[in-house]
């Protein structure tokens, strides 16, 4: 078996470390990807692109890139597009995809085209009016940069007054920040695996965070959070949230793998999409394993998975290269 994975797969880099805020992270879920590919005997080798030029990649004959970064210079695209012009197929979502995605504003603004709830929001900048912006999308709401994940430079805010401070902290990972509805309920999380009609959403996850907060340390570090899955909700419902998430993941024409947040209100058990994540987590405190691990598969069958459908989006013809 490891013989014929080493052949299908021929030498396989995996991305990690990166340029971006998220690279702690990113270092932890890159170890893991590397250690599980090796232990199916896959010639697997680590890449940091902060460290190395992109270009090895093509003179080092890689065949195929398992992308383990996140944030910027990772999922937002940009890595997507070097990797095309290279020809060398990566795991998770195409160029397109992955720059809409990284983008939470205008994965919104799609999402809302195509009749998805996501919750409201205002772009923000220095010159804000900060009570008109509570006014709007009322107290308590949420700041966040616009590009970053993991929860950097993100703040509850529950005064107009503390709106000008939040705007500060979170313009300090991105010049685009936004102001988003709080929406006060429970917190799930789907993974998808797979691309078009052949997509299909894992288990639903239900987070159950220290005091609600969700943040970076309980996020990675914390073992105070509590992660239920099965999620323990009604059928009917984690079906529910399944559909809306596929929906969330087609739309923006994913494929490979993602992982979606969803908020649950409490008062009408409304659910509203927060976000996607195409190059989910792959720590040890990582959702979209356990999710696998629901279903019975191993963290280690669930990369082999993912670096399986590694592909490129947009291969080139050679029509122009053919004289009239």
């Amino acid at each position: 078996m490891a013989t014929e994975l080493k052949q299908e797969f021929g030498k396989v880099g995996v991305l990690f470390g990166g340029r971006s805020a998220e690279r702690e992270v990113s270092l932890m879920s890159g170890s893991g990807v590397l250690a599980a590919l090796q232990s199916k005997g896959i010639d697997a080798h680590a890449f940091d692109p902060a460290e190395r030029s992109l270009a090895d990649l093509a003179t080092e004959k890689f065949d195929r890139v398992f992308i383990a970064l996140h944030g910027r210079f990772g999922e937002d695209g940009t890595l997507q597009g070097a990797l095309e012009q290279m020809g060398i197929p990566y795991t998770g979502p195409g160029v397109l995809a992955s720059a809409i995605a990284m983008d939470k504003a205008m994965t919104k603004r799609v999402w809302l085209f195509n009749g998805l709830s996501t919750p409201r929001f205002e772009m923000l900048n220095a010159r804000s009016d900060w009570h008109k912006i509570a006014a709007t999308l009322g107290l308590p709401l949420i700041v966040k940069p616009a590009h970053e994940g993991s929860t950097l430079g993100l703040t509850k805010v529950s005064e107009a007054s503390q709106l000008e401070a939040a705007y500060q902290l979170a313009a300090k990972y991105d010049r685009a920040v936004m102001a988003e509805e709080f929406i006060s309920g429970m917190e799930l999380t789907c993974p998808v695996l797979g691309a078009g009609d052949d997509a299909y959403a894992l288990p639903v996850i239900r987070i159950v965070a220290p005091d609600a907060n969700y943040d970076y340390q309980n996020k990675y570090f914390s073992n105070d959070t509590k992660y239920l899955c099965p999620s323990e909700l009604p059928p009917e419902q984690e079906k529910q949230i399944q559909e809306l998430v596929l929906a969330s993941y087609r739309t923006l024409g994913c494929r490979g793998w993602s992982r979606a947040d969803v908020m649950v209100r409490a008062s009408d058990n409304k659910p509203f999409l927060l976000e996607i994540n195409t190059s989910p987590g792959m720590t040890s405190h990582s959702l979209v394993p356990m999710a696998a691990q629901a279903t019975g598969m191993s963290y280690e069958d669930l990369c082999v998975t993912i670096l399986r459908m590694a592909a490129l989006d947009l291969q080139p013809t050679k029509d122009w290269q053919q004289k009239p």
